[in-house]
């Protein structure tokens, strides 16, 4: 059988119409399992073949869902995060399932001075910035920081007792002195590594999204972020597990 190479998967793929009421976009691997596994999602070999997303499909209260991976580094068989990544999966997300709503899922960095704690679970609001595209011209810079507005989800988040805030972006695991200026000017609570560009091509599509982020470390203390995400990533993963399936019985009933 001949493997069909990425633009001959894109365009058979796109041919196909369908439409889930709720997508969620995650970039690892480890974010998602829990959820696919506690919801009973099954893998949709259809899904962009020829590249490296994968999607799994299922039902919550009888309504269709769809969970969509950035999927693996060919060469290093890791997980491909960041905003590059991000942005071709919600491209091929809106594309082949044609969501009525979009969340982007996974683990975050918080701050322990405003309050956050390890496993902590935020829902986003009132927007998602990039906090690493720094052009200092008038008009670029603004539109540099992005600042896409999110579906307003405080009233589950008040309901299900959950912390809100800004969330911001960009493509480094750690946190350089400009990058906490920026963050600090623009109020971010959440810093990760794909959620502003998904919102961006969520935008262009005039599809409604948000955030739903657990956190792994507190980037502004003395402790490496990598060996806080390692030891927290399971705490983070259940917790976000556990609470994305109670913001989706207040979304679909």
């Amino acid at each position: 059988m001949r493997v069909l190479s990425a633009k001959e998967g894109y365009n058979k793929f796109n041919d196909i119409r369908m439409q889930i009421p709720v997508c969620f976009i995650i970039a690892m691997e480890a974010e998602a399992k829990p959820l696919i596994n506690a919801l009973s999602l099954k893998e949709d070999v259809d899904f962009a073949p020829g590249l490296p997303c994968r999607a799994f499909t299922g039902s919550f209260n009888n309504n269709p869902i769809a969970l969509v991976l950035n999927g693996k580094d060919e060469q290093y068989n890791l997980d491909l995060i960041g905003t590059q990544a991000a942005t071709l999966t919600t491209q091929l997300t809106i594309d082949y399932f044609h969501p009525e709503l979009i969340i982007s899922a996974g683990t975050a960095g918080g701050f322990q001075r405003k309050g956050a704690e390890f496993g902590d679970v935020y829902l986003s609001y009132p927007n998602v910035v990039f906090h690493d595209r720094r052009v200092d011209i008038p008009g670029w810079k603004e539109m540099g920081f992005g600042g896409y507005s999110v579906k307003d989800i405080r009233s589950i988040a008040d309901e299900l007792n959950l912390k809100t805030g800004v969330v911001t972006t960009g493509n480094s695991l750690d946190m350089s002195a400009q990058d906490e200026a920026i963050i600090e000017q623009l109020n971010g609570e959440v810093k990760e590594m794909e959620a502003a560009a998904i919102a961006w091509v969520a935008t262009l599509h005039k599809t409604p999204m948000f955030c739903i982020k657990a956190v792994t470390d507190l980037v502004d203390t003395e402790h490496p972020t990598q060996e806080q995400f390692m030891t927290n990533l399971k705490l983070a993963v259940n917790n976000l597990a556990i609470k994305v399936q109670e913001v989706l019985i207040k979304l679909l009933g």
